[in-house]
């Protein structure tokens, strides 16, 4: 007798996945053209009812792209890319009836009635698991060497549209997020506290002598600064905050869960001697504003940001008497 369903089983790096996932800005974004013209690719190469671009989320796998499925989500303990994104090749269930781990599951034994399933998975720049490009039928069917290359062909196209997307919210010298990452990043997760009443704050931080860097020992030691500084808030704050170089000599943390700066700043003013250090720099003098996030009375960032640039601001002119 076939066994109840099986859920798929939760990856061991699954807090790091969720981060890379999660960076990237694409969950509950609109439909883009440069996602579903690959999926309708798929759905007529692969002469199949439904073709899909999964992103496996911690509950739920939710589809940037979608041919011939009206949901824009399903869980993910009832998900078949939950399964194929344990492994790095293409996941194929020929007949999902007679699968130990499908045969009872919701999407089998109802709408949309799946039988056929090859998924190839889709792999942030890092290498972490996101999701899977899929192709499904509502008839068993064996797919061939031929066309399981073909459709980890497709998923090399996703994986390279998604090294745009990262690209276009990361900032070049650093590999930060630049200010359009945290725009879009650093609001999702205002959101996330607002919904579950958790404290957020924003640190907002200049460096103070970069342009005596640049003057005294040339650009090429301002990048090194610039670089120092990123690697120290990096080295400083959690995974689960984010960072950003907003340009120039402007940094940005958006701290989640707490209110409680303290600790942090002067971590990242230790952070900053010892990089300073090693790259046989001047001491990195830094200027530092913050705002706190009311869950309660939620701000959107900008404002935040406002607050917080002001308060950094009036820091810098009180140690230098003016001036930016």
């Amino acid at each position: 007798m076939l066994r109840a369903v099986i859920e798929p089983p939760i990856p061991a790096d699954e807090q790091d996945r969720l981060t890379a996932l999660r960076a990237l800005g694409l969950l509950d974004t609109p439909p883009e053209e440069r996602f579903d013209r690959i999926t309708r690719m798929a759905q007529r190469v692969f002469d199949v009812p439904i073709a899909l671009i999964s992103l496996v989320d911690d509950d739920r796998q939710w589809f940037k792209s979608r041919q011939g499925l009206d949901a824009p989500e399903t869980s993910r303990e009832s998900s078949f890319c939950g399964h194929a994104i344990l492994g790095q090749n293409v996941l194929h269930v020929a007949n999902a009836v007679v699968d130990e781990r499908f045969h009872d599951n919701p999407l089998v034994v109802g709408d949309p009635n799946i039988r056929f399933y090859a998924g190839a998975p889709i792999a942030a720049p890092d290498g972490s698991a996101l999701g899977t490009l899929c192709v499904i039928g509502r008839e068993p069917r064996e797919f061939s060497p031929d066309e399981i290359l073909v459709l980890e062909g497709l998923a090399l196209m996703v994986e390279q549209e998604i090294q745009v997307t990262q690209l276009a919210l990361a900032d070049e010298l650093t590999g930060l997020s630049n200010r359009r990452g945290l725009l879009l990043l650093g609001q999702q997760s205002l959101e996330v506290c607002a919904r579950n009443g958790m404290a957020a704050t924003l640190v907002f931080a200049d460096v103070d002598n970069l342009k005596p860097i640049n003057d005294e020992l040339g650009h090429e030691a301002g990048d090194r600064a610039l670089r120092a500084t990123a690697d120290a808030f990096s080295a400083t704050f959690r995974s689960a905050d984010v960072i950003a170089r907003l340009g120039g000599d402007e940094f940005c943390a958006l701290l989640v869960g707490t209110d409680n700066i303290e600790p942090p700043i002067a971590r990242l003013r230790d952070q900053l001697a010892t990089r300073a250090a090693q790259e046989d720099l001047p001491t990195l003098g830094i200027s530092i504003g913050s705002a706190a996030f009311d869950p309660t009375a939620p701000l959107p960032l900008e404002v935040l940001l406002a607050e917080a640039d002001v308060a950094m601001y009036a820091e810098k002119h009180g140690k230098h008497g003016g001036g930016r």
